[in-house]
C-alpha cells in the first residue's frame, strides 16, 4: 500500500493574506501540486480567516472537480454550524474534524472523544449523510481509535506534532512508538489511518515504514517551506518519494 500525499495549502494562503493581494495564488500552486502527483489538497478554514478564507473553498473545490476529478479535497475544521453548512454546500471527499480553539496558532491536540461522544456521533452521522467520509483528529493514544469507531468515524488522523517536533533522536523514537501503537490500534478497530503535523522529508520515511497501512498524510508547513527551495512541483515529487510513492 502506498501512502498518499495531500498538500495543505493553508501556509500559502497565510502568505497571500499578509498583503491582501491575489498572489501567491492558491489555485495556481494547488494546480501545480496536483499536476506533480499530489493525491489531493487540504484546507483548514478558521472563523477568523487568517489563512484559508471561506470564499477560497468553493474555488478550490471547482479546481479539483473540473480539472483533477480523480484527486481528493479534504476540509479540516471544528464542526460548528458554519463549518457544517460549508461542508454540505461544497461536498468534499473527506472531512477531518479538529477541536480548534480560536486562540490556537495551529492545531495542537486531538479530540477528547469520551467527553464529546454524543456530539461527535450526531455530527458525524449528519456529515456522512451528505457524502464525505469523516476522519477524527486524535492524539497518539492507542485507546482512541476504538472510541472513534464507536462514534462512527471512517478514519482517524493522528496528530504527529510531538513526533515531528522532537529534535532529539531518543525523544523522536519515543514519540514515533506512540504514533505507531495508535496506528496499529486504528487498524484493529477497522478504521482507515491518516497522519499529519510537522512532517518533513526527514521524519516522514520512518513513519511510513513503521505504518505500512498509513493511507494518507496531510502536509502543509513543511512542503511549503521546501517549495521555497525546490519549487512546488519538485517539493511534491520529493514528498511523494518520502511516502514511498514511486514517481
Amino acid at each position: 500500500m502506498t501512502t498518499k500525499l495531500s498538500v495543505n495549502i493553508n501556509a500559502i494562503a497565510h502568505l497571500r493574506n499578509r498583503r491582501n493581494m491575489p498572489w501567491p495564488s492558491l489555485i495556481e500552486l494547488g494546480s501545480m501540486a496536483l499536476s506533480a502527483g499530489a493525491y489531493g489538497l487540504t484546507v483548514h478554514p478558521r472563523p477568523d480567516e487568517r489563512h484559508i478564507r471561506r470564499a477560497d473553498v468553493p474555488e478550490i473545490a471547482a479546481l479539483i472537480s473540473d480539472e483533477f476529478p480523480e484527486k481528493e479535497f479534504n476540509i479540516e475544521g471544528n464542526p460548528d454550524a458554519r463549518f457544517v453548512e460549508l461542508i454540505e454546500a461544497v461536498k468534499p471527499d473527506q472531512v477531518t474534524l479538529v477541536p480548534d480553539d480560536i486562540r490556537q496558532v495551529t492545531s495542537d491536540h486531538g479530540w477528547d472523544i469520551e467527553a464529546h461522544k454524543s456530539f461527535l456521533s450526531e455530527i458525524i452521522a449528519q456529515l456522512k449523510s451528505s457524502g464525505p467520509r469523516v476522519s477524527l483528529f486524535i492524539n497518539p493514544e492507542p485507546y482512541l481509535p476504538g472510541l472513534a469507531a464507536e462514534v462512527g468515524a471512517d478514519r482517524v488522523e493522528i496528530y504527529t506534532g510531538p513526533y515531528g517536533g522532537a529534535l532529539d533522536a531518543k525523544q523522536q523514537a519515543v514519540e514515533l512508538s506512540k504514533v505507531v501503537a495508535t496506528g496499529n490500534a486504528a487498524l484493529e478497530a477497522g478504521l482507515g489511518l491518516n497522519a499529519g503535523h510537522d512532517l518533513t522529508l526527514d521524519n516522514l520515511p520512518p513513519l511510513v515504514e513503521a505504518l505500512p497501512h498509513l493511507l494518507e498524510v496531510s502536509i502543509g508547513h513543511g512542503i511549503t517551506a521546501d517549495a521555497l527551495k525546490y519549487g512546488m512541483a519538485d517539493a511534491v515529487v520529493r514528498y511523494r518519494e518520502a511516502c514511498g510513492d514511486p514517481v
